[in-house]
């Protein structure tokens, strides 16, 4: 199922796409950083069970091997993990990152470093992401979690 509604949404999906792994979980936490105060924090029980049960796999491991089970996600690598991740809706996979970006909050998941820099190239991506409305945002999010896995 595709969210994406308009030719802005849509560019920004396409340049994030060409980003490399690393790059697309900093922008996946800095998008989460920039909705996360106008985010409804209550998805109904079906999206939040199944998309906790895959976060929950990811929690349990050491945090470096946490940081490749994020970066197998958005490779779809052929694990256990990632075949459960493939099986979720939109709103589940969704659901995913955002537990993630807030076990990042709390330290029970690997954090960016606090040094870290986005790479240049990444200033047009933002850019556009700035000029998107929220809903174009989360629409921009949906997608991109789709296309994972």
């Amino acid at each position: 199922m595709t969210y994406t509604i308009d030719e802005r949404t849509k560019s920004a999906l396409n340049a994030f796409q060409n980003f490399d792994v690393d790059t697309q979980l900093a922008l996946l936490w800095y998008g989460y950083l920039d909705l996360k105060d106008q985010l409804k924090p209550a998805p109904p029980d079906s999206v939040e069970a199944v998309g906790k049960a895959v976060f929950d796999q990811i929690q349990v491991l050491s945090p470096e091997n946490q940081l490749q089970a994020q970066r197998d996600l958005i490779k779809g690598a052929g694990n256990e993990i990632n075949r459960a991740y493939k099986a979720l809706s939109a709103n589940a996979k969704l659901e995913v990152w955002l537990l993630l970006a807030q076990g990042m909050e709390k330290g029970t998941i690997i954090q960016v470093p606090s040094d870290y820099q986005l790479p240049a190239e990444t200033d047009q991506f933002t850019s556009m992401v700035k000029q998107l409305e929220f809903e174009q945002r989360v629409n921009f999010m949906l997608n991109a979690v789709q296309a994972m896995g």
